[in-house]
């Protein structure tokens, strides 16, 4: 097992720094994929590659592409040299990146699957935002007639390489906020494993959320409708799965 840090940033000037050395002092080798920032987070960006020479790269998206299209390119850069695992974490400072070494050691213990994070919110959590999830977590589990992922929104994860770029490569993903969902189920779908560990996040009073309220949700509705018709041709194989876990 060979794993990186790919994290997707835009517009991001004012946490990266510190997340980036947070996740440095785990001695883990950084991607990170400048998704058509602001020059003000740019020049942020090129300075920590120019600090962190060989423990940080730096890819760069000239226009915004969404987080999953941030996410892809970190994972193809992967790839390139020769990592097994990405673990990705956001860049507003949202995840506990101190679990980091609970993560990989899950992941050495199952590298096949996929090791979600399943947030434990404190109560800087918006209630809004909360309780939206949870349409969005029993529609995953309609989708996977399961309820083998517990969190499909949560961005800390650890993936195998090889089974995400090999969907990604038959299957044009959504590439903004619906990409987390959907990679998550169609890995599940193509009989990944989905190991679920408990996680603390947070709100930073002075983050920045990307989030759009009327496109990402109308984006997400449209996505469980598409996983919906396209789990059902599939409930066989998903019952005798889930029969048999």
């Amino acid at each position: 097992m060979k794993p990186c840090v790919v994290i997707p940033v835009y517009n991001h000037e004012h946490a990266i720094g510190k997340v980036v050395d947070q996740v440095l002092a785990h001695d883990l080798p950084c991607i990170l994929v400048d998704d058509g920032s602001s020059p003000g987070c740019a020049a942020v960006l090129d300075a920590l590659a120019v600090r962190y020479p060989g423990r940080v790269v730096l890819e760069r998206h000239a226009v915004n592409q969404g987080k999953g299209g941030a996410v892809l390119t970190g994972f193809r850069r992967a790839e390139q040299d020769g990592y097994s695992h990405v673990l990705q974490v956001d860049a507003d400072g949202q995840h506990s990146v101190a679990d980091i070494p609970r993560f990989l050691d899950a992941a050495r213990a199952r590298p096949q699957a996929v090791v979600a994070g399943c947030p434990v919110y404190d109560e800087s959590v918006p209630a809004l935002r909360l309780y939206a999830r949870y349409l969005t977590h029993v529609w995953v589990w309609i989708n996977t007639l399961s309820l083998a992922i517990r969190d499909s929104m949560c961005g800390f994860r650890v993936y195998p390489v090889a089974p995400v770029l090999a969907l990604a490569s038959r299957r044009k993903l959504g590439l903004r906020m619906n990409f987390d969902i959907e990679i998550l189920v169609r890995l599940y779908w193509d009989g990944v494993a989905v190991v679920n560990l408990p996680t603390k996040v947070g709100y930073p009073e002075d983050g920045v959320s990307h989030f759009k309220a009327w496109t990402d949700n109308v984006l997400i509705t449209r996505l469980h409708v598409a996983l919906f018709f396209g789990m059902l041709p599939r409930i066989p194989s998903l019952l005798v799965r889930t029969w048999r876990a």
